[in-house]
């Protein structure tokens, strides 16, 4: 009998402690899978934080170099400014110059436009003849004495009048005042043909030859110097008037007589008016 009590007891006790360790094993297999279900998670937490270190310092970088070369570029822009300054500054130096040349020449030709103007006063003066058929005027900075064929030669003739000695003496006399001048003599004719003969053969010969005549009356003559005379024929291609009349006819006949005023001394002038130096 105590052998059959001692083995239920002991069955008793067996089952009593398997079904605890049951119990303690599902416990620690819950535990184990919470700790499981934590590893994942941070694990994957871990990886999103290396992914974001990553790009973080890749951004990083970029802030550097791009801080890095700010500070160049400001450098740069430093330098720049400086040069810029430095360019406007002698802009403006040069613009300086210029306006003084400018005013420089500006002066130069009103000098020039005042010689001009006093010249032909003086020309009026002198040639002292109040004729329709002799006009002293101004063109282009230019002065002219035109004389009407019709003072000075016969119709087709090269043979100068006596008349026209009488003014030629006059344009003589101020060509002689002004040694340093140059004088032009242009001969123009109508547009009629010129039938020719034996020594002329157009309007272009007559033009020439007219030229060629007062020029030697007035060197021959009325002794003015040769060097400042220039002879030339325009024939008919240069009229004041249309040929449509024989009126406008007889005004494009005519000698001119153009006077140069010290052309020369004038660019000398520009020319020591452009080299002075600037204040």
């Amino acid at each position: 009998m105590k052998k059959i009590l001692f083995a239920l007891s002991l069955l008793a006790l067996i089952s009593t402690t398997s079904c605890g360790t049951k119990k303690k094993i599902a416990e620690l297999e819950k535990q184990n899978k919470d700790c499981q279900d934590l590893l994942n998670s941070t694990t994957v937490k871990l990886n999103l934080c290396l992914t974001e270190k990553a790009a973080m310092s890749s951004q990083v970088d970029f802030l550097k170099k791009n801080n890095s070369d700010l500070i160049n570029n400001m450098g740069n822009m430093t330098t720049l400014t400086t040069q810029g300054a430095t360019n406007i500054e002698k802009a403006l130096e040069t613009i300086k110059e210029k306006d003084l040349k400018i005013t420089r020449m500006q002066d130069a030709l009103t000098k020039k436009d005042s010689v001009t103007l006093a010249l032909v006063t003086s020309l009026k003066s002198s040639v002292g003849i109040s004729d329709p058929d002799i006009e002293v005027n101004v063109e282009k900075g230019v002065v002219f004495i035109s004389i009407a064929d019709k003072l000075l030669f016969k119709s087709g003739s090269y043979m100068v009048s006596d008349r026209a000695k009488e003014v030629l003496a006059k344009v003589a006399k101020v060509i002689n005042d002004k040694p340093t001048f140059e004088c032009m003599v242009e001969g123009h004719t109508d547009n009629v043909p010129f039938t020719g003969n034996a020594i002329l053969i157009d309007n272009w010969d007559l033009s020439v030859k007219r030229s060629t005549a007062i020029v030697r009356v007035l060197t021959k003559e009325l002794k003015v110097n040769p060097a400042q005379l220039i002879a030339a024929g325009r024939g008919e291609f240069i009229p004041l008037v249309e040929n449509n009349s024989a009126d406008n006819r007889s005004k494009n006949r005519r000698t001119r007589v153009v006077i140069l005023p010290k052309i020369d001394e004038f660019y000398d002038m520009i020319e020591k008016e452009m080299k002075k130096p600037t204040k």
